[in-house]
């Protein structure tokens, strides 16, 4: 039990979550984790070492009160993990002002309200990992997720400039980009698609079914996340970004690739925009 961590977890009613959580407390860990509906964790994981907690996380004050609980119950926090999200499906141009709202709300603003709360507690531990679930197409995109794109990039930027201000304080970030897990987040209860559908974006619905034909048959395992995850939090130095599954890290290697071509090609065209320098004097 030396090892043990309490670990505090949104979005773990299903899919990864619940893995994560039912793998944590079999290995010895603590685990707070938060749903919307409490009973529905409860249901799922009975365990001495658990603790259920309902939290909006639209809510800053209710996902205070559930980090609250959480020290309370074990004392700390070691690892937080911000699960909870949701897809978005459908052109932007398909989608309401309110379903663009929704998914930011969840997706991005409920992961910045969790750190910042949890934030005063690491401070002053001067110890902690937080670890952002975006997504590799938060990195890679693909066709008719504009939306869901946008809020897990704007996860991994914020990963990433949280890196620096959080190093020095001895608190670990580290943004992870899924690829395809045999999950249920293929289900009507994890996606949204939009109701209002463009006779030009049929591109868009072609690669939404090609998706769906995946659901059962994804690469990913999610009962080996909580192995990786592990291996995170136990590195002296853990990376900022980690990309998992196969599919995950070939499109980001891909995209890499891409970029550094693209680059290449517009090199002359990036340098242009400088001041021109004076030439100096011959000696």
């Amino acid at each position: 039990m030396s090892s043990s961590k309490v670990w505090y977890i949104t979005g773990a009613s299903k899919g990864i979550g619940l893995s994560l959580v039912q793998q944590l407390l079999a290995r010895g860990h603590r685990v707070a984790a938060t749903s919307r509906h409490e009973s529905a964790l409860k249901e799922a994981v009975a365990h001495d070492n658990f603790l259920a907690l309902q939290a909006d996380l639209t809510n800053e004050e209710s996902i205070g009160n559930s980090i609250e609980a959480t020290i309370e119950r074990f004392g700390r926090i070691d690892v937080v993990v911000n699960n909870a999200g949701y897809g978005t499906g459908g052109a932007l141009e398909e989608l309401t002002s309110t379903a663009i709202q929704e998914n930011f709300d969840i997706n991005l603003f409920a992961v910045i309200k969790v750190i910042r709360q949890a934030l005063p507690y690491l401070r002053q531990q001067h110890a902690g990992h937080i670890i952002n679930i975006s997504s590799i197409a938060g990195f890679a995109p693909g066709i008719g997720w504009s939306i869901y794109s946008a809020a897990k990039f704007a996860v991994s930027g914020l990963s990433e400039a949280l890196a620096h201000e959080l190093t020095p304080l001895g608190i670990h970030i580290t943004n992870v980009a899924p690829g395809a897990f045999r999950t249920n987040f293929l289900q009507p209860d994890s996606i949204v698609f939009t109701s209002r559908e463009i006779d030009d974006y049929q591109h868009v619905r072609a690669a939404h079914q090609k998706m769906h034909a995946l659901n059962g048959n994804q690469a990913g395992d999610p009962e080996k996340v909580a192995d990786a995850l592990l291996q995170l939090v136990g590195h002296p130095h853990p990376p900022v970004n980690l990309f998992l599954g196969t599919d995950a890290y070939n499109r980001a290697a891909t995209k890499i690739d891409q970029l550094t071509q693209q680059m290449e090609e517009w090199k002359d065209v990036s340098l242009s925009t400088d001041f021109a320098t004076k030439s100096s004097p011959l000696m």
